[in-house]
């Protein structure tokens, strides 16, 4: 089962339709209800009335959103597994750094087979942690700045 989704950059048309779709169903978005009711009708004026739940359709919200700014959007469910190469993607990194990276610890991976698998949480956890590293060594140096 593949785990990740991914779609390319909109078109034009794509993203100008994308906007309108986020407005549209922003306005029966409801935190009250668990599910909402859509109806799809398709080329020939069948329609079926689908219900989805409200974590759902925030997200498709949230991914028109992100298509009408002209963005690609990924969808990694939050216990898939990587391969080095789509864990070193995310994080903007060369594979063979991610691999130095596995190795020395620095993130959990483990082994099928010969291949090394990311879990998306602690590849997540190792970016957000790298993150707050390095916004606290800005903060020393700033605080260093200061002093003279």
């Amino acid at each position: 089962m593949k785990t990740t989704v991914v779609t390319g950059l909109p078109s034009e048309a794509e993203t100008t339709l994308a906007k309108e779709s986020a407005r549209q169903l922003s306005l029966f978005l409801s935190s009250k209800e668990e599910a909402r009711s859509i109806r799809v009708i398709d080329h020939a004026g069948e329609h079926e009335v689908v219900q989805i739940p409200t974590a759902a359709y925030r997200l498709l919200i949230d991914i028109l959103a992100q298509m009408a700014q002209g963005n690609a959007v990924s969808l990694i469910p939050v216990h898939a597994e990587l391969t080095t190469q789509e864990a070193a993607d995310m994080l903007n990194v060369s594979r063979p750094h991610l691999v130095k990276l596995l190795d020395a610890g620095d993130i959990p991976f483990h082994k099928v087979g010969t291949h090394r698998r990311v879990r998306y949480q602690d590849l997540v956890q190792y970016k957000n942690q790298s993150y707050m590293n390095r916004l606290k060594a800005l903060e020393e140096l700033s605080a260093l700045d200061m002093g003279y």
